[in-house]
């Protein structure tokens, strides 16, 4: 997996970095099935004027599609967490639908009832 960074000032780029490499090396269990050079990782963060907020944004370039995720949180790890968060579902969302698991899913089983039976505990 490739990753890149943009827009990450150095004062923060050490909390994003312990907090990204947690999450990259999930994804990274999630994406085995995928050529390390075709999976491509964007992170870029921007601080909000006037607040303390910050908005971190993934986008997450598979061989079968692209994937965008934001998180925004006071703090720098916390926007990441979101983010990281956001993408893995999205990413086992994608999965599901490339295994068409919605075909595969088994029917709930029907209750039989036997006419004329009178139901227990009355």
């Amino acid at each position: 997996m490739r990753i890149s960074y943009s827009h990450i000032e150095p004062a923060f780029r050490d909390a994003v970095d312990h907090e990204a490499g947690r999450h990259i090396e999930k994804l990274a269990r999630f994406l085995k099935r995928y050529n390390g050079d075709l999976v491509q990782l964007h992170l870029s963060m921007e601080k909000e004027p006037h607040k303390t907020a910050y908005n971190l944004s993934l986008n997450l370039t598979l061989p079968t599609g692209t994937l965008h995720a934001t998180g925004r949180s006071a703090e720098v790890r916390g926007a990441a967490k979101a983010a990281f968060a956001e993408i893995e579902s999205q990413v086992k969302k994608h999965q599901q639908k490339l295994r068409k698991d919605y075909a595969w899913k088994r029917k709930r089983p029907r209750s039989f009832t036997v006419p004329g039976a009178v139901p227990s505990g009355s």
